[in-house]
């Protein structure tokens, strides 16, 4: 990324080529946390270097362990052990981390030291309740701004026992949170959620040598087990692939293809919703690294026809409804969203940012509580987006810009880095009229 300010997107050409995605960010925090955790040394491969996983990087860093960067996308991670972490000389800056922060507080609530994290605006104005309120009840203490926001200061030596946790939220970063706080507790501790989540803790866990039973909507270990050093392949990134599998789907005359991206099938909801309405996308060449499925994926234009998203994709495709929002404004009919009420707690209110920038470009939408009923087939127009510092709001509009009629300026686009360092690069290169400017 550069210095740039905002982007002014036109419509560029179609899209072509074969593009290598970033690597997962999911992936990225959780290499680096269990790696630190383990006996003995991990090298990882396929690193995110975005600002949202080097911070978490630089934690464990402050917590005593030493990380090696021996090129860009590596890092070879000494492990200290499941009690070897060290107390910090100073807060633990999480940047606007959600899942840093949400893991975090439940790896450090079994420690014997008092720390603290923090974050930027944005992840500042989170609610942290939601992971807190479990964590206490396994004798966690940590406490939280009046409202339930960060920062947090989590309370060390506590003793943490086991829970038999029901999940109200269908939140990968909670169950999460209460897993790896099970590794210190004493006896098992359980999560069943009210729909299934991505599962690459369990999945990672398993790959460090943890014995952890799960399947979908539910996971369980025992506490006081200790975590082995392996190698980690980091799958691309399928939140940062979105982008450009909707962008070809409704740029006319584009071709792109994907080159392995993680295919988790708790992550890869927007998959099904854009197969649903008529999007052309294939899989080829499937494998699997750091016990992730990948594949190339193949995207073609095609007209795509609105539709009933069922709500039984919405927790496998959180992270990509702003990309999904912009695919409904292309497509002939209305697109109707419930069940997503989750998206008013992201980096932004990601509901009422979608609907005020699509409606800022001419486009009809009714925003529900838990959703919104997308009119699309009208042709945007220029406007002015406010991304309110959220990455993949910035990134969707810059694909609306490709299919308007006018000029398209998305303002507060610096965290874009945060998840995907030089996305403006990578799309220039396929394609994309896109301009920096400050």
């Amino acid at each position: 990324m550069s210095n740039a300010q905002h982007w002014i997107a036109r419509k560029g050409q179609p899209l072509q080529g074969s593009l290598t995605i970033p690597g997962d960010k999911s992936v990225s925090h959780r290499s680096v946390m269990f790696a630190a955790l383990a006996d003995g040394t991990s090298h990882i491969e396929g690193f995110l270097e975005g600002e949202d996983t080097r911070a978490t990087a630089r934690i464990f860093s402050q917590l005593g362990v030493r990380i090696e960067t021996p090129s860009p996308s590596q890092r070879i991670v000494h492990g200290v052990g499941i009690d070897g972490l060290q107390a910090p000389s100073a807060a633990l800056d999480c940047g606007n981390a959600g899942t840093g922060m949400r893991l975090l507080a439940g790896l450090l609530a079994g420690q014997s030291f008092d720390c603290t994290l923090i974050g930027d605006e944005s992840l500042s104005g989170r609610p942290m309740r939601r992971v807190t309120g479990p964590l206490s009840q396994m004798g966690a203490k940590i406490d939280t701004q009046d409202d339930g926001t960060p920062p947090l200061h989590v309370q060390g030596g506590q003793a943490l026992h086991g829970i038999a946790f029901t999940s109200p939220v269908a939140s990968a970063q909670i169950k999460s949170a209460v897993l790896l706080a099970g590794l210190y507790a004493r006896g098992e501790t359980s999560v069943v959620e009210p729909h299934p989540t991505r599962d690459y803790t369990e999945r990672m866990l398993s790959a460090f040598g943890v014995q952890i039973e799960f399947s979908p909507g539910k996971a369980r270990l025992r506490g006081g087990q200790r975590l082995r050093a392996t190698n980690i392949a980091v799958p691309a990134d399928f939140s940062s692939a979105a982008f450009f599998l909707v962008a070809a789907s409704i740029i006319p005359g584009s071709e792109l293809r994907l080159k392995q991206v993680g295919l988790n099938p708790r992550r890869t909801g927007l998959l099904h919703a854009l197969r649903l309405m008529g999007a052309d996308i294939t899989e080829e060449n499937p494998a699997e690294q750091g016990g992730e499925p990948v594949a190339d994926l193949v995207v073609r234009y095609a007209p795509l026809k609105g539709a009933r998203i069922p709500e039984a994709l919405v927790p496998d495709m959180i992270d990509e409804f702003p990309a999904l929002f912009v695919a409904a404004a292309a497509a002939d009919g209305k697109t109707v969203v419930s069940g997503a009420a989750e998206l008013r707690v992201k980096e932004s209110d990601r509901l009422a940012a979608m609907a005020t920038g699509l409606r800022a470009l001419g486009m009809q939408v009714d925003e529900t509580e838990d959703g919104a009923t997308l009119h699309g087939g009208t042709r945007l127009g220029s406007g002015t987006i406010e991304s309110h510092g959220d990455h993949r709001i910035a990134m969707a509009f810059a694909i609306a810009g490709q299919i308007s009629d006018g000029e398209v300026r998305i303002n507060d686009i610096a965290n874009v880095a945060t998840s995907f360092p030089d996305f403006d690069g990578l799309a220039r290169s396929a394609g994309f009229n896109l301009s920096d400017h400050r």
